[in-house]
């Protein structure tokens, strides 16, 4: 608790003293609209100097840093942090196991990063996610039939606690042997846990993401025991297998953490990613037009989805050694921070990039997914699940409309929406079909 709150002043200070990188910190405008800040970055230069790191929303010194071997992912490891924060880190305090929290995936670096993330490789495959198409498929069906008979005849419904949360995390409960009856509670959680990768916390959200980590942890502890009881062939059943007989291969907190860090970023990513998408389509009609006409542009409106709106704003890199990128020098232990919404609006990359084009030729070269070895293991599985999730909405709701204002979530890290209220449409196919 110390240490946050001295993370918290210390962002304030240097936001209302004109720092730009404590502005997207701690300002809700960031939350509501980031990008007018990204084109100040962007105007500053392609690397911009603050007092808490080195800023940059430029697509190519993005990709070199997230590549590069030279950078680690220790961002709140005192050992590693900048001058200002490695003093602000070691005010003293715990944090809680959570996703952004050693030994997470998000957080280690080689060669127990490789160690861990391999023993999960195989489950996120092409081929595993080929052959996930058709459940998906069927789990959106039977949301949208849910979704018709609660919205009534008023045809007035939420899409995003109707159906855009709900199809990945049922689709990830699935995957990890769950019961599917959870899928509600894990969507509280994650919400809560969400805010613990962001900076800058208010007391009361901070100890909010305190309580859902642990609730999350609590009860994945429990499941644990009921998978020794009764393994079945899901992913965690494979890994409690693996951390009771293969004496070394996991310690417990990597096991744990991995199971949270699976069933998280299984949903949290892509409940953004179905929300944005919707949004996007409803406030640009001639768009979801084209799609209509040509079902093909599909997974290129994935991608521009990705793009334009990415569900992960920025990720970090911490120097592990005096290094140079696209010719900027940077010292060992000097923070930078990759703003992947704003490298998503790079213009040299992308060519009109305040424009939502569903048929963008290179919308695939985006980094919402991040780069390097650090790419996001679920990727191929969210793009899936946007592409069927997205395309089942429309087809269905060709009419689909927006019925009253949407409200964004707090989070800075990820950006999505909280509710998205919509009016149905007629049907195109029966609701018991």
């Amino acid at each position: 608790m110390l240490r946050h709150g001295a993370m918290r002043r210390e962002v304030t200070r240097q936001a209302a003293k004109g720092d730009l990188g404590a502005h997207m910190i701690i300002n809700p405008d960031a939350v509501r609209d980031p990008y007018p800040a990204y084109e100040q970055i962007r105007g500053q230069g392609r690397m911009v100097r603050s007092a808490l790191t080195w800023t940059t929303v430029d697509h190519e010194i993005t990709t070199e840093v997230l590549r590069s071997p030279d950078f680690c992912v220790g961002l709140r490891m005192p050992e590693n942090a900048p001058g200002l924060l490695r003093a602000l880190l070691a005010a003293g305090g715990t944090w809680p196991l959570g996703p952004a929290e050693p030994p997470s995936l998000l957080s280690i670096d080689p060669p127990d990063h490789n160690r861990i993330r391999k023993l999960v490789t195989r489950s996120f495959s092409a081929k595993a996610i080929s052959s996930l198409r058709g459940r998906t498929e069927e789990i959106a069906a039977q949301l949208l039939a849910d979704l018709e008979t609660r919205a009534g005849a008023d045809r007035r419904t939420d899409v995003i606690s109707g159906y855009a949360s709900l199809l990945p995390a049922t689709v990830i409960t699935e995957m990890l042997g769950a019961p599917v009856e959870m899928r509600e509670k894990f969507l509280e959680w994650g919400e809560g846990g969400a805010y613990s990768l962001d900076m800058g916390l208010d007391y009361a959200t901070f100890r909010r993401s305190e309580r859902d980590i642990d609730a999350l942890t609590d009860w994945m502890a429990g499941h644990f025991e009921r998978l020794r009881r009764e393994p079945n062939d899901s992913i965690l059943s494979s890994l409690v297998a693996a951390y009771d007989q293969e004496e070394g291969r996991l310690t417990h907190d990597e096991l744990l953490s991995l199971a949270m860090l699976l069933l998280a970023a299984g949903f949290e990513t892509t409940v953004n990613l179905i929300g944005n998408g919707t949004r996007l389509l409803l406030t640009h009609p001639d768009e979801l037009a084209r799609l209509q006409a040509d079902p093909a542009l599909w997974p290129n409106a994935v991608d521009e989805v990705l793009r334009y709106d990415s569900p992960v704003q920025r990720t970090g890199r911490v120097a592990a050694r005096d290094t140079e990128v696209c010719g900027f020098p940077v010292k060992r232990g000097a923070l930078v921070l990759t703003h992947l919404g704003g490298a998503n609006r790079d213009p040299d990359v992308f060519p009109d990039p305040a424009r939502f084009d569903v048929g963008r030729a290179g919308a695939d070269r985006h980094v919402a997914f991040s780069q390097g070895i650090h790419y996001c293991l679920g990727a191929a599985l969210a793009k899936m699940e946007g592409e069927v999730g997205l395309r089942a909405l429309f087809d269905r709701y060709p009419d689909l409309r927006a019925d009253g204002p949407a409200e964004l979530r707090g989070t800075r890290v990820l950006r999505g929406y909280r509710t998205l209220p919509v009016r149905l449409g007629d049907a195109r196919v029966p609701v018991d079909a």
